[in-house]
């Protein structure tokens, strides 16, 4: 097969480059489609606040016929290369037909271009930043992805490690079966930690307070997740952008904000309502009925998904993990949550697995990121 590859230089191209994977995965019953205009939004340089510090190439590979056949992107995340003081080249939004010599191509530009600006090896699949899709999917086949996940065959990851790529780090995520209450002890060690260490539970009362401690919030995150793979620390521009994202969805029942004595943020977990057959049912359109869909999904569900979890390196083993359990936990018990999806966590992160160990739950996914050098 003669392959071309294409670099996207326009808005058409760079649609039929978001729309390739709905073609793929048109007869599939997993696949979640992400919504076209976040996807634009987040592959836009005048859109996406990442590009502050990030420069990327995207392209598409053509069969003889001018079919699309596969897609990739290459991204410098300069931010992060300076922290691990490494010059790398990310790839991400990897998707190709079942042909190896179409990956081997789509590899080799990135690879090429990781070249032109020194790079000493290429990692992925990663994004921007900590809020894109991730990993290449190696378990869990037969199961739908979160929102916020990403689905592919089982070839990617054959494929990919015949071309001599090894692997980075694994992401691991669960389904945990909610009971039918939350056992009373759990209450009682929640106020116990809460009396020792002075903590009080944010009573939200509106999204507008929400916003009060936002920025609180994405410090925390920002200073507890400096040392997982691939973050780089959030800006201003993109706390900015996170809010207008996530804010609107939220559902106050499903946010727990963990103060101490002086009213500072020291923990908080944010879960959502399952999005992903909405997403589904929409097919990556919020018009005409996308918006519809995702709207009943927020208040008509039996599936939550955590989004993030963070507590003060201060506080990590001081038990505010169980004063976020007790808060959400109720409310999910409460309104008639049967399963929660974690969303995807490192493998090695035992304190975000360890919030599940007394519940029924099994891991379900796995994904993985690869590393080569150049």
């Amino acid at each position: 097969m003669k392959i071309t590859i294409k670099e996207i230089t326009s808005k058409n191209d760079l649609k039929k480059f978001i729309k390739f994977p709905n073609k793929l995965y048109e007869e599939n019953k997993f696949y979640v489609p992400p919504l076209i205009s976040a996807e634009l939004e987040t592959l836009s340089k005048d859109k996406n606040p990442s590009f502050d510090f990030c420069e990327a190439k995207y392209w598409l590979a053509y069969n003889e016929t001018n079919t699309i056949v596969g897609r990739i992107a290459g991204i410098i995340n300069h931010k992060y290369n300076k922290k691990i003081g490494k010059q790398l080249v990310r790839f991400g939004w990897l998707d190709f037909i079942e042909d190896i010599d179409i990956l081997k191509a789509l590899i080799q530009t990135v690879v090429q271009f990781a070249n032109e600006k020194g790079a000493v090896g290429i990692h992925g699949p990663l994004g921007f930043s900590e809020f894109d899709a991730s990993g290449i999917l190696i378990e869990g086949f037969d199961e739908i992805p979160t929102a916020y996940g990403k689905y592919n065959f089982p070839y990617y990851a054959q494929m990919i490690e015949q071309l001599g790529f090894e692997k980075e780090v694994d992401w691991v995520e669960f389904r945990v079966t909610v009971p039918d209450e939350i056992p009373v002890r759990y209450s009682r060690i929640a106020k116990s930690i809460a009396e020792k260490y002075k903590l009080q539970s944010l009573k939200l009362k509106s999204k507008k307070e929400v916003l009060k401690y936002a920025d609180d919030i994405f410090q925390l995150l920002n200073k507890e997740y400096q040392n997982i793979h691939g973050f780089s620390e959030l800006t201003p521009n993109q706390i900015d952008a996170l809010k207008k994202q996530f804010i609107p969805l939220l559902r106050l029942k499903y946010i727990s904000v963990i103060l101490n004595a002086e009213n500072n943020v020291v923990g908080f977990g944010i879960c959502l309502p399952s999005l992903s057959k909405a997403l589904q049912k929409s097919k990556g359109n919020l018009f005409p009925f996308g918006f519809l869909y995702i709207q009943k999904a927020l208040y008509v569900n039996d599936t939550i998904d955590t989004l993030l979890i963070a507590i003060h390196s201060d506080y990590r083993n001081k038990g505010v993990n169980a004063l976020i359990f007790d808060d959400i936990g109720n409310s999910i018990v409460s309104e008639g949550i049967r399963y929660i999806e974690t969303t995807r966590e490192l493998e090695h992160n035992l304190s975000a697995q360890n919030l599940w160990d007394k519940l029924e739950n099994r891991q379900h996914k796995r994904s993985r990121s690869y590393f080569k050098k150049i």
